[in-house]
């Protein structure tokens, strides 16, 4: 199962939604890992450190920023960008879907966009 770090402006209703269904889901917001207000580089390396995938609403800069570190060879867990007119049902399912059936190293250099469909 995928250990997931939700990024600073996150959608807290997907946040319950998810928890609500998969309470034992492992997921952290980075405003409660010390990281407010952090730029997207240090998220994405905190994140890889701690071998979570990022799931995100900013899909201009996240996903620039985790193509660098693939080109750069640094590790890169994954990023999940959902887009903001995404269904809350839908993000929760999907994100559920990947978190369920996916391994750690499934989404490695990756960066998927939601919805699936």
């Amino acid at each position: 199962m995928l250990i997931l770090v939700a990024d600073e402006n996150f959608n807290n209703v997907i946040l319950r939604g998810l928890l609500r269904i998969q309470p034992d889901l492992d997921i952290v917001r980075v405003q409660d890992v010390g990281l407010k207000g952090s730029p997207d580089p240090v998220i994405l390396e905190w994140a890889a450190q701690e071998q979570r995938v990022l799931i995100t609403h900013d899909l201009n800069t996240i996903p620039r920023y985790a193509f660098e570190r693939v080109k750069e060879k640094k590790p890169m867990p994954g990023v999940i960008a959902v887009n903001n007119e995404v269904p809350v049902r839908v993000a929760i399912d999907d994100i559920l879907l990947l978190t369920t059936t996916s391994e750690k190293t499934d989404l490695e250099s990756q960066v998927i966009y939601l919805p699936l469909k």
